[in-house]
């Protein structure tokens, strides 16, 4: 496995339907958000999801969540201007593991590890050499 450190953030705001009955964020929430910020990394690399479907890397492929190991710290409340930050940790043959950190401000509020995995007809499938490439080209973890 390779082993890389993109950073890709994504800033979102708090809204009434994002919390519960407390006023706190609603656990499944931060998995919405984190669900965005995973779609702009692959945006700002340059691939485009409908396209992969598609068949733009020679067959239709998707990503699917493998695992994810989520680490609730703080809560955050109505109208919270949030970050998600994303990080690719590890390029797989087949999958990305990504570490997922929602902040409010330098605060960190979830932390999470999270297995992608590229999907050809309901099956793993190896990353097509294009959009491996995306990946490779980013520079090495600093950490």
């Amino acid at each position: 496995m390779t082993t890389i450190a993109p950073c890709q953030s994504l800033s979102i705001r708090v809204y009434y339907e994002d919390t519960d009955f407390s006023g706190l964020v609603y656990h499944a929430s931060y998995l919405r958000f984190m669900e965005r910020a995973r779609t702009e990394m692959l945006r700002s690399l340059g691939l485009d999801q409908k396209a992969l479907l598609a068949g733009a890397a020679g067959a239709p492929i998707f990503f699917v969540v493998r695992s994810m190991d989520v680490d609730f710290q703080k809560p955050a409340t109505m109208d919270d201007l949030l970050t998600v930050e994303t990080d690719t940790r590890e390029l797989g043959g087949a999958s990305l593991t990504l570490e997922q950190r929602v902040l409010r401000q330098a605060e960190l509020l979830v932390r999470a590890k999270v297995r992608i995995v590229c999907v050809e007809a309901g099956r793993a499938r190896r990353l097509p050499p294009e959009v491996r490439a995306k990946f490779e080209c980013l520079p090495p973890n600093s950490e």
